[in-house]
């Protein structure tokens, strides 16, 4: 369905607003800038900000939702024979091949995690939403596989997947920080990806392989 010009003009202010936010953010730090502030660079209310953005965390994170369901999309959208690890490895894989700023792999990313290492706050957010990441693979996982509520089975598996997520993402993020070259790191990562692919059981890359329809 086309986006109405209503939708797209809440849009393009929510992403605006984003944008001033973040500016400030990489500026002066994420703690030193106040909502007004924000409001008045955007040139909105500070009630504006709060009704596109219930937090002040959710304007630097503001692609929360997405990180939130990215393990689980991987999984659904597995091939026909595909385990639940083997597809997020693939994703992973491909992503990090090419060098996406998904994964981290941009220039800029050391000023992105400068801010959020310098905030309390934006570092228990990021906390929360990699404990929402596990737990929306949990429930994709229990639901893709049939397992009856109390199966431990699919809270397992989703751990070992995530691990490899965050690992991967922790190892970037540093040697992103650390200066170095996008296109070097991402080399680097695909090394690390095979490393923790052996790490992983058999149990675990057979797990959830999608059956023929």
């Amino acid at each position: 369905m086309a986006e109405g010009l209503r939708e797209r003009k809440k849009r393009q202010t929510r992403q605006y607003i984003s944008d001033m936010a973040t500016g400030l953010f990489l500026e002066r730090g994420f703690d030193a800038v106040p909502m007004a502030e924000i409001a008045e660079a955007a040139n909105v209310s500070v009630n504006t900000v709060y009704n596109y953005f219930p937090a002040k965390e959710d304007l630097f994170l503001d692609r929360s939702k997405g990180l939130i369901e990215r393990l689980s999309r991987f999984v659904r959208a597995r091939d026909t024979g595909e385990s639940a690890a083997a597809a997020v490895l693939r994703e992973l894989r491909s992503e990090v091949e090419s060098v996406s700023p998904k994964v981290g792999l941009i220039e800029g990313y050391a000023r992105f995690m400068k801010v959020v290492q310098e905030s309390a706050t934006l570092q228990a957010r990021m906390w929360h939403i990699q404990r929402e990441q596990y737990e929306n693979l949990e429930a994709t996982l229990r639901q893709e596989t049939g397992a009856a509520d109390g199966d431990p089975l699919p809270g397992l598996m989703a751990g070992q997947i995530n691990w490899v997520h965050q690992s991967l993402m922790i190892a970037i993020g540093q040697e992103m920080t650390a200066g170095r070259k996008p296109d070097v790191v991402s080399r680097e990562a695909l090394v690390l990806l095979d490393e923790m692919e052996d790490l992983l059981s058999e149990k675990v890359l057979n797990y959830a392989v999608r059956a023929d329809d």
